[in-house]
C-alpha cells in the first residue's frame, strides 16, 4: 500500500497558497508567500520531531527545557524552484542541513539528466526531505528520489505546495513508501502538463522569468 498523502489544511497555509495562485501576484510577493508557506509546511512536517531534555536557567530558577536537534534532517531542493522552499525550512528546524539536486529532461528522449548533485557526506545517517513546489507529472520527483536512494538514507519524504492525482500516482508507483506532504491536491493536468488550477510555473513566477 502506498504511503500516506497529507494535505496541510491550516488556514494560514491556504491563505498563502491563495495569494500564490493569483495571476496578478508579482515575483516579490510570490517569493514572500512561498517562504511563509515553507515555514508552515516545516511546522507540519516536524510535528513528531523528537525532543531532548536540557538544563536551563530562567530568570527565576533552574529548570528543564525541551529542544529539537534537527542535525540529522536534510532538506533537498530540486533546482530551481525548490530553492523557494529550502531556506524557510532550514530556518524553521534548528540544526537542519540542505542539499541540492539539478535535473532537466531531454526533450527528445524524455530521460532525466542530472547536472548537479550535492548532499552532506553522512546522508546514510539522515532523514531526507525532498522539496519542490509542484508535483505535476511526477517524473522529476521520481528521478530525484531514485538518485537519492543510491546513498541509502534512513528515510525519504516529499514536500510540495501543489500536487495532482497523476503526480501522486506516478511517484507512489515507483516509490510507494515515500510519504507526501502538500498544501493542495488539484484536479489534474492540462495538455501541457500544467496542474489545473495550479499556480503556473513556480520557478518562472518565483524568479520573474516568465515570457
Amino acid at each position: 500500500m502506498p504511503a500516506a498523502v497529507h494535505v496541510a489544511d491550516h488556514p494560514l497555509v491556504q491563505h498563502s497558497l491563495s495569494l500564490m495562485r493569483e495571476q496578478a501576484t508579482g515575483s516579490s510577493e510570490f517569493r514572500h508567500q512561498l517562504g511563509q508557506l515553507s515555514r508552515l509546511l516545516a511546522y507540519e512536517l516536524t510535528r513528531g520531531e523528537a525532543l531532548h531534555a536540557v538544563a536551563i536557567r530562567t530568570p527565576v530558577a533552574a529548570a528543564t527545557g525541551q529542544r529539537v536537534d534537527g542535525s540529522k534532517t536534510v532538506f533537498v531542493a530540486i533546482l530551481r524552484a525548490g530553492l523557494g522552499l529550502l531556506e524557510g525550512m532550514l530556518e524553521t528546524l534548528p540544526g537542519s542541513r540542505g542539499g541540492h539536486i539539478g535535473l532537466y529532461r531531454d526533450p527528445h528522449t524524455l530521460e532525466a539528466i542530472e547536472y548537479y548533485f550535492k548532499l552532506p557526506h553522512d546522508v546514510a545517517e539522515c532523514e531526507l526531505v525532498v522539496v519542490d513546489p509542484m508535483l505535476a507529472t511526477g517524473h522529476t520527483a521520481v528521478s530525484a528520489i531514485t538518485r537519492i536512494k543510491q546513498l541509502s538514507p534512513r528515510s525519504i519524504r516529499f514536500v510540495c505546495v501543489v500536487a495532482c492525482p497523476e503526480g501522486i500516482a506516478h511517484l507512489h508507483a515507483h516509490h510507494p513508501e515515500v510519504p507526501i506532504l502538500t498544501a493542495a491536491i488539484d484536479s489534474g493536468l492540462n495538455e501541457h502538463s500544467y496542474i489545473v488550477p495550479g499556480l503556473g510555473d513556480a520557478g518562472d513566477r518565483c524568479y520573474g522569468t516568465r515570457e
